[in-house]
């Protein structure tokens, strides 16, 4: 295939030049030039979700998988009586399901929008082809995700060393617009799916709430009042 200029690259994706740092940051990609983003990418297509819509099914055939632009992907998998246990939460400048690229099997999980989204879907087949072309940029992607496993490790520790009120604070971190003074946003999940992502139940997420009530830090619903940013960074970084 002919390599496209960066315009019919867009169009034809819908992959905005404001992505690329996101995708730079994702494992999978992490020190790539775009022009080898865009030869790997150029089957793939970015796409919108709004809340609710189900991306795929446990048992259904993996033959994709799908980078976060913008919005929240819950990941959860069902038991017979219906009960459903939420597996992970994917945000902004995350992959996931990406175990399809190289095993043709089925997910393990199925997924479902949390909060509408702009999603990068990713198909085996294309992205295989891109890579048997070019062996040292299938190298360097195994590289990149050995040094993400070395991250799930981190986040492992995390949950281990960090108090909840620790990784709350983490988490809140992420969704502030200042460095330091008063800031007001929207949580962008419902409390029960940010209960799961931070690997905690929803009572303790309350307990920890209630901690940073101290701190100033209050909640309306979804909307979260923060007195002082500098300290909700402050308590994060605090040794426990």
């Amino acid at each position: 295939m002919a390599k496209l200029d960066r315009d019919t690259f867009e169009r034809r994706t819908g992959i905005r030049s404001a992505d690329y740092d996101q995708l730079k940051q994702i494992p999978l990609f992490a020190g790539m030039t775009d022009d080898t983003i865009m030869n790997l990418l150029v089957d793939a297509t970015a796409r919108r979700y709004p809340r609710g819509t189900s991306l795929f099914m446990q048992g259904e055939q993996a033959d994709r998988f799908f980078v976060v632009l913008e919005g929240w992907v819950k990941g959860f998998r069902q038991a017979p009586d219906g009960h459903e246990s939420v597996i992970a939460v994917f945000g902004p400048g995350e992959s996931f399901a990406e175990a399809a690229m190289f095993v043709s099997g089925n997910f393990p999980i199925s997924t479902e929008i949390a909060a509408d989204a702009r999603l990068l879907v990713i198909p085996r087949s294309g992205l295989l082809n891109q890579l048997r072309e070019d062996p040292d940029i299938a190298l360097k992607m195994l590289a990149s995700m050995s040094r993400r496993l070395r991250g799930f490790v981190q986040q492992v520790e995390q949950l281990t060393v960090k108090s909840a009120t620790q990784r709350l604070a983490a988490f809140l971190e992420k969704l502030v617009d200042v460095e330091a003074g008063p800031d007001e946003f929207q949580l962008p999940l419902d409390k029960m799916l940010i209960a799961g992502r931070l690997g905690m139940q929803p009572e303790t997420l309350s307990r920890a709430l209630s901690k940073l009530r101290s701190i100033g830090v209050a909640t309306e619903g979804h909307r979260v009042i923060v007195k002082d940013v500098a300290a909700l960074h402050a308590i994060n970084d605090d040794d426990e």
